[in-house]
């Protein structure tokens, strides 16, 4: 008999990255307090480590392609500039 393994879920990450606010608005090619509105109405995941934010890179991918500004911003100004094709 084999061991099958489980079916892989995209909701859960082994390893996720985490982010500082200024990494991930750079990243973003928006500002730190875009991040910091988005952490208030817990738009992306975070933690609290001592007195600073971590974001999770996954959630802040999926909050920066939710609106068409902040997409647009994403690809022009932060990571999306050094990449031809964005995976749907």
């Amino acid at each position: 008999m084999t061991e099958q393994e489980p079916k892989s879920n995209p909701e859960i990450v082994k390893n996720p990255i985490w982010l500082s606010v200024s990494e991930a608005a750079k990243l973003g090619g928006i500002q730190t307090k875009t991040i910091r509105r988005a952490i208030q109405s817990k738009a992306v995941k975070y933690k609290v480590a001592g007195n600073r934010y971590s974001i999770s890179l996954s959630s802040l991918l999926l909050y920066l392609n939710s609106k068409t500004k902040l997409k647009n911003k994403l690809n022009l100004y932060g990571l999306g500039q050094y990449i031809e094709n964005w995976k749907s």
